[in-house]
């Protein structure tokens, strides 16, 4: 789900569950798939435990012509991945 293109530093602080990840600039994907386009800026951090990550910065889905910003991302088993902004699920 996080393209490691162009990354330049990546650490985790395992005693809070906080990572971070540095590339050079700011990369923008298309995920066939779904259709969807997400923007990644130079540094995206979050909070990791198992099958969350939380407290997310740094990534942004464009749904119906907006950027909106990712906050959390989950796993509901191994088959699907679903992604919360401030104002709802994505």
């Amino acid at each position: 789900v996080m393209p490691l293109r162009g990354l330049e530093e990546c650490g985790l602080v395992r005693e809070t569950g906080y990572v971070w990840m540095r590339q050079g600039k700011p990369y923008e994907h298309h995920f066939r798939a779904t259709g969807t386009r997400v923007r990644y800026d130079a540094e995206v951090t979050a909070y990791v435990e198992e099958g969350r990550m939380k407290r997310m910065t740094g990534v942004r889905s464009k749904q119906m012509m907006l950027w909106v910003p990712i906050v959390e991302m989950s796993l509901d088993g191994a088959d699907k991945v679903y992604f919360k902004s401030n104002v709802g699920i994505v």
